[in-house]
């Protein structure tokens, strides 16, 4: 089933927010985006999610971020600023250009210069992101009930309706053979040829287009089938 869950916590002027959402899949497959100083409570997640969600593709995103402006830091990536430098420098040297390294702006260059937040260690995360992340769990399976639940009733009624249909076909059915004999008398009558109801030939025509019209394994079959499926919504 798809389904969408999601929990959040403020601490310390940080929010732990939890977002998982699934699509369907016969195996379970599990996908974890969580800060990377956080890597190490992957395991613990998996663990968590696994507990309540036996099959689908479920997408688990985890982000932490400052309640207020004030809250985040600036970072800066000093060796990746340098990197950029002295590239820019080699292309000046192989294109005899001397605008490049001049023209370099930290503040455009990705990765420079972020804003982020100081992450507590991995022990003291994870007791703030598991009463989030169990709440995002319970959201998602409650989601989940819910579109399984409307999938049956819809499936319960075009399974009715297919079964009334059933029964109208069935009893048209046994009527086929007698209306094809007296469509069969007709014809006859209206080519001028007399011919009795125990005439030979007659009888074994109505016998071969019974033989191939008979219909009652089929609708048996379908009976099963929709027996058998109904046992599956029980």
């Amino acid at each position: 089933m798809t389904g969408f869950g999601n929990g959040e916590l403020l601490k310390d002027d940080l929010i732990y927010r939890v977002e998982i959402s699934s699509v369907n899949r016969k195996q379970t497959d599990i996908v974890i985006n969580l800060p990377r100083e956080l890597a190490s409570l992957e395991p613990r997640i998996r663990k968590v999610v696994k507990e309540s969600i036996s099959r689908g593709r479920v997408n688990v995103n985890i982000h932490i971020k400052a309640s207020k402006a004030e809250g985040g830091t600036l970072n800066v990536n000093t060796e990746l600023a340098e990197q950029y430098f002295s590239v820019l420098k080699e292309l000046e040297s192989k294109l005899d250009h001397t605008n490049f390294s001049n023209n370099f702006d930290p503040l455009r260059a990705n990765g420079v210069i972020t804003f982020g937040v100081n992450l507590p260690e991995p022990e003291d995360a994870w007791a703030l992101i598991e009463g989030p992340l169990s709440e995002a769990v319970r959201n998602l399976v409650e989601m989940r009930l819910n579109e399984g639940a409307y999938l049956k009733s819809d499936l319960e009624s075009r399974l009715d309706v297919m079964r009334k249909n059933l029964s109208k076909i069935a009893e048209l059915s046994s009527k086929v053979v007698e209306n094809h004999r007296e469509s069969l008398f007709k014809r006859l009558s209206a080519s001028g040829l007399d011919l009795d109801i125990s005439d030979e030939r007659v009888i074994k025509e109505i016998g071969i287009f019974a033989e191939r019209c008979d219909i009652t394994e089929e609708i048996t079959r379908l009976e099963s089938h929709f027996a058998q499926s109904e046992k599956y919504f029980n």
